[in-house]
Protein backbone atom coordinates (compact mmCIF):
# COMPACT_ATOMS: atom_id res chain seq x y z
CA UNK A 1 0.00 0.00 0.00
CA UNK A 2 3.09 2.54 1.13
CA UNK A 3 4.97 1.61 -2.22
CA UNK A 4 2.13 3.60 -4.12
CA UNK A 5 2.24 7.09 -2.28
CA UNK A 6 3.71 9.30 -4.71
CA UNK A 7 6.30 10.77 -2.00
CA UNK A 8 7.56 13.84 -4.07
CA UNK A 9 3.76 15.27 -3.79
CA UNK A 10 4.12 18.90 -3.19
CA UNK A 11 1.88 22.54 -2.05
CA UNK A 12 3.28 25.39 -2.75
CA UNK A 13 3.25 27.75 0.10
CA UNK A 14 0.96 30.48 -1.94
CA UNK A 15 -1.93 27.09 -2.77
CA UNK A 16 -1.48 26.53 0.93
CA UNK A 17 -1.85 30.03 2.53
CA UNK A 18 -5.24 30.28 0.30
CA UNK A 19 -6.89 26.86 1.15
CA UNK A 20 -5.58 26.47 5.10
CA UNK A 21 -7.87 29.29 6.13
CA UNK A 22 -10.61 28.14 4.62
CA UNK A 23 -10.33 24.42 5.78
CA UNK A 24 -10.19 25.62 9.52
CA UNK A 25 -13.01 27.46 9.20
CA UNK A 26 -15.00 24.75 8.23
CA UNK A 27 -13.33 22.14 10.49
CA UNK A 28 -14.28 24.62 13.55
CA UNK A 29 -17.99 24.81 11.75
CA UNK A 30 -18.38 20.89 11.43
CA UNK A 31 -17.19 20.49 15.20
CA UNK A 32 -19.97 23.09 16.26
CA UNK A 33 -22.58 21.01 13.74
CA UNK A 34 -21.43 17.90 15.48
CA UNK A 35 -21.39 19.08 18.81
CA UNK A 36 -24.79 20.04 18.23
CA UNK A 37 -26.19 16.61 16.87
CA UNK A 38 -24.14 14.39 19.32
CA UNK A 39 -22.19 13.21 16.80
CA UNK A 40 -18.56 12.35 17.59
CA UNK A 41 -15.06 12.01 15.95
CA UNK A 42 -12.01 9.71 17.02
CA UNK A 43 -9.01 10.65 15.13
CA UNK A 44 -6.30 8.49 15.44
CA UNK A 45 -2.55 9.49 14.19
CA UNK A 46 0.26 7.30 13.11
CA UNK A 47 3.22 7.48 11.49
CA UNK A 48 6.90 7.64 11.37
CA UNK A 49 8.96 9.47 14.01
CA UNK A 50 9.59 13.02 12.57
CA UNK A 51 6.55 12.36 10.02
CA UNK A 52 4.99 15.53 11.35
CA UNK A 53 2.58 14.15 13.29
CA UNK A 54 2.85 16.52 16.08
CA UNK A 55 2.89 19.48 14.00
CA UNK A 56 -0.13 18.03 12.06
CA UNK A 57 -1.93 18.35 15.06
CA UNK A 58 -1.22 21.62 16.60
CA UNK A 59 -2.21 22.85 12.90
CA UNK A 60 -5.42 21.05 13.03
CA UNK A 61 -6.35 22.41 17.09
CA UNK A 62 -5.52 25.70 16.70
CA UNK A 63 -8.80 27.19 15.48
CA UNK A 64 -10.92 24.54 17.32
CA UNK A 65 -13.24 25.33 20.48
CA UNK A 66 -11.24 24.02 23.22
CA UNK A 67 -14.36 22.68 25.22
CA UNK A 68 -14.95 20.54 22.85
CA UNK A 69 -11.87 17.98 21.81
CA UNK A 70 -9.20 16.50 23.71
CA UNK A 71 -5.73 15.37 22.80
CA UNK A 72 -4.25 12.10 23.70
CA UNK A 73 -0.49 11.44 23.63
CA UNK A 74 0.16 7.93 23.97
CA UNK A 75 2.69 6.46 25.22
CA UNK A 76 3.83 2.67 26.99
CA UNK A 77 1.17 1.83 29.56
CA UNK A 78 1.92 2.63 33.09
CA UNK A 79 2.41 -0.35 35.59
CA UNK A 80 -1.32 0.23 37.21
CA UNK A 81 -2.81 -0.39 33.31
CA UNK A 82 -0.71 -3.55 32.55
CA UNK A 83 -2.94 -5.37 35.15
CA UNK A 84 -5.79 -4.42 33.35
CA UNK A 85 -7.48 -6.07 29.30
CA UNK A 86 -5.12 -4.23 26.81
CA UNK A 87 -7.66 -1.89 25.16
CA UNK A 88 -8.93 -0.88 28.99
CA UNK A 89 -7.05 2.13 28.76
CA UNK A 90 -7.76 3.42 25.40
CA UNK A 91 -11.70 2.81 26.06
CA UNK A 92 -11.19 5.25 29.02
CA UNK A 93 -10.05 8.26 26.55
CA UNK A 94 -13.25 7.64 24.07
CA UNK A 95 -14.90 11.04 23.64
CA UNK A 96 -18.47 11.60 24.84
CA UNK A 97 -21.31 11.79 21.97
CA UNK A 98 -20.44 15.41 19.97
CA UNK A 99 -16.86 15.57 20.92
CA UNK A 100 -13.30 14.94 19.39
CA UNK A 101 -10.46 12.46 20.59
CA UNK A 102 -7.50 13.00 18.83
CA UNK A 103 -5.08 10.32 19.44
CA UNK A 104 -1.35 10.93 18.73
CA UNK A 105 -0.43 7.40 18.36
CA UNK A 106 -3.02 4.79 19.58
CA UNK A 107 -4.18 1.06 20.24
CA UNK A 108 -2.07 0.35 16.72
CA UNK A 109 1.34 0.51 19.00
CA UNK A 110 0.53 -2.91 20.01
CA UNK A 111 1.00 -4.09 16.39
CA UNK A 112 3.68 -2.00 15.82
CA UNK A 113 6.61 -0.83 18.46
CA UNK A 114 5.52 -3.95 20.72
CA UNK A 115 5.53 -6.42 17.81
CA UNK A 116 8.66 -5.13 16.09
CA UNK A 117 10.91 -4.72 19.75
CA UNK A 118 9.64 -7.85 20.90
CA UNK A 119 7.64 -6.65 23.85
CA UNK A 120 5.14 -9.29 23.61
CA UNK A 121 4.83 -12.56 22.41
CA UNK A 122 3.63 -13.08 18.77
CA UNK A 123 0.12 -14.52 20.49
CA UNK A 124 -0.58 -11.35 21.40
CA UNK A 125 -0.06 -8.76 18.76
CA UNK A 126 -1.84 -11.54 16.40
CA UNK A 127 -5.26 -11.47 17.94
CA UNK A 128 -4.65 -7.57 18.42
CA UNK A 129 -5.94 -7.44 15.15
CA UNK A 130 -9.05 -8.87 15.59
CA UNK A 131 -9.23 -6.87 18.88
CA UNK A 132 -8.81 -3.29 17.20
CA UNK A 133 -11.40 -4.36 14.23
CA UNK A 134 -14.13 -5.25 16.77
CA UNK A 135 -13.32 -2.02 19.13
CA UNK A 136 -13.72 0.46 16.11
CA UNK A 137 -16.45 -1.71 15.23
CA UNK A 138 -18.39 -1.05 18.09
CA UNK A 139 -17.50 2.64 18.07
CA UNK A 140 -18.97 3.35 14.33
CA UNK A 141 -21.91 1.00 15.00
CA UNK A 142 -22.53 3.66 18.15
CA UNK A 143 -22.42 7.52 16.03
CA UNK A 144 -18.54 7.66 16.34
CA UNK A 145 -16.97 8.86 12.97
CA UNK A 146 -13.69 6.98 13.18
CA UNK A 147 -11.13 9.23 11.21
CA UNK A 148 -6.86 7.39 10.46
CA UNK A 149 -3.85 8.33 9.21
CA UNK A 150 -0.80 7.60 8.64
CA UNK A 151 1.82 9.97 7.57
CA UNK A 152 4.79 8.26 5.67
CA UNK A 153 8.01 9.20 4.69
CA UNK A 154 11.03 7.03 3.25
CA UNK A 155 14.01 6.17 5.63
CA UNK A 156 16.67 8.88 3.85
CA UNK A 157 14.12 11.85 4.58
CA UNK A 158 13.80 10.57 8.28
CA UNK A 159 17.38 10.56 8.44
CA UNK A 160 17.22 14.11 7.32
CA UNK A 161 15.02 15.24 9.45
CA UNK A 162 16.71 13.50 12.71
CA UNK A 163 19.84 15.43 12.17
CA UNK A 164 18.33 18.51 11.25
CA UNK A 165 16.49 18.34 14.74
CA UNK A 166 19.17 17.41 16.75
CA UNK A 167 21.43 20.69 14.64
CA UNK A 168 19.42 22.83 16.72
CA UNK A 169 19.42 23.04 20.66
CA UNK A 170 15.95 24.02 21.15
CA UNK A 171 15.00 21.10 19.17
CA UNK A 172 17.26 18.35 19.70
CA UNK A 173 15.28 17.22 22.42
CA UNK A 174 12.77 15.71 20.37
CA UNK A 175 14.96 12.84 18.88
CA UNK A 176 15.98 10.45 21.33
CA UNK A 177 18.28 6.96 21.49
CA UNK A 178 15.50 4.82 20.74
CA UNK A 179 14.55 6.72 17.82
CA UNK A 180 17.62 6.20 16.34
CA UNK A 181 17.27 2.44 16.99
CA UNK A 182 13.85 2.57 15.74
CA UNK A 183 15.50 4.04 12.40
CA UNK A 184 17.83 1.13 12.31
CA UNK A 185 14.96 -1.05 11.88
CA UNK A 186 13.20 1.04 9.36
CA UNK A 187 12.13 -2.01 6.74
CA UNK A 188 11.14 -4.65 9.81
CA UNK A 189 8.44 -1.93 10.70
CA UNK A 190 7.58 -1.17 7.06
CA UNK A 191 6.60 -5.23 6.75
CA UNK A 192 4.61 -4.20 10.39
CA UNK A 193 2.85 -1.33 8.99
CA UNK A 194 2.02 -2.86 5.89
CA UNK A 195 0.17 -6.09 7.72
CA UNK A 196 -1.32 -3.26 9.92
CA UNK A 197 -2.81 -1.31 6.97
CA UNK A 198 -3.96 -4.25 5.45
CA UNK A 199 -5.73 -6.21 8.21
CA UNK A 200 -7.22 -3.38 9.75
CA UNK A 201 -8.40 -1.41 7.16
CA UNK A 202 -12.81 -1.68 6.98
CA UNK A 203 -15.48 0.66 5.99
CA UNK A 204 -16.12 2.33 9.02
CA UNK A 205 -12.54 2.79 9.81
CA UNK A 206 -10.81 3.18 6.47
CA UNK A 207 -6.77 4.56 6.85
CA UNK A 208 -5.80 7.67 5.27
CA UNK A 209 -2.30 7.38 3.59
CA UNK A 210 -0.29 10.83 4.03
CA UNK A 211 2.83 11.56 1.91
CA UNK A 212 4.15 13.57 4.61
CA UNK A 213 7.74 14.66 2.76
CA UNK A 214 6.35 18.07 1.86
CA UNK A 215 4.51 18.99 4.69
CA UNK A 216 2.30 21.64 3.23
CA UNK A 217 0.41 19.17 1.46
CA UNK A 218 0.08 16.37 4.18
CA UNK A 219 -1.76 19.17 6.60
CA UNK A 220 -3.81 19.92 3.71
CA UNK A 221 -4.71 16.46 2.82
CA UNK A 222 -5.90 15.59 6.78
CA UNK A 223 -8.06 18.70 6.70
CA UNK A 224 -9.82 17.57 3.28
CA UNK A 225 -10.07 13.99 4.86
CA UNK A 226 -11.30 14.52 8.41
CA UNK A 227 -13.99 17.31 7.00
CA UNK A 228 -14.81 15.01 4.32
CA UNK A 229 -15.36 12.27 7.15
CA UNK A 230 -16.71 14.42 9.46
CA UNK A 231 -19.44 15.16 6.58
CA UNK A 232 -20.22 11.80 5.61
CA UNK A 233 -21.07 10.78 9.14
CA UNK A 234 -23.47 13.46 9.28
CA UNK A 235 -25.21 12.59 6.16
CA UNK A 236 -25.30 8.91 7.46
CA UNK A 237 -27.14 9.62 10.62
CA UNK A 238 -29.20 11.20 9.11
CA UNK A 239 -27.84 15.42 10.07
CA UNK A 240 -27.93 18.26 7.91
CA UNK A 241 -24.67 19.05 6.91
CA UNK A 242 -23.96 23.16 7.15
CA UNK A 243 -23.28 24.93 4.27
CA UNK A 244 -19.63 26.04 4.11
CA UNK A 245 -19.11 29.61 5.38
CA UNK A 246 -15.72 31.95 5.47
CA UNK A 247 -15.33 34.58 7.59
CA UNK A 248 -12.96 37.61 5.95
CA UNK A 249 -11.34 38.17 9.53
CA UNK A 250 -10.87 35.06 10.35
CA UNK A 251 -8.86 34.35 7.12
CA UNK A 252 -6.59 37.51 7.65
CA UNK A 253 -5.98 36.15 11.19
CA UNK A 254 -5.11 32.50 10.60
CA UNK A 255 -3.05 34.02 7.42
CA UNK A 256 -0.75 35.79 10.19
CA UNK A 257 -0.33 32.86 11.90
CA UNK A 258 0.87 31.02 9.41
CA UNK A 259 3.59 33.45 7.81
CA UNK A 260 5.11 33.21 11.03
CA UNK A 261 4.74 29.50 11.41
CA UNK A 262 6.07 28.44 7.96
CA UNK A 263 9.65 26.56 8.48
CA UNK A 264 10.14 25.00 4.81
Amino acid sequence: MLEALDLNSKLSKADYKARMPVLQTRLHQLQRACWEDDLATVVVFEGWDAAGKGTAINKLTQRLEPRGFTLHAIREPRTFETHMPWMWRFWNKIPNWGEVAIFDRSWYGRVLVERVEGLIEKKRWSQAYNDIVSFERALAHDRYVIVKFFLHIDKKEQKERFKKLESDSHTAWHVEPEDWEHHKKYDEYLLATEEMLERTESEWGPWTLVEATDRRWSRIKVFDTLIGRMEEGMRKHGHEVPEPYVEEEEVDDIADIDDEEMED
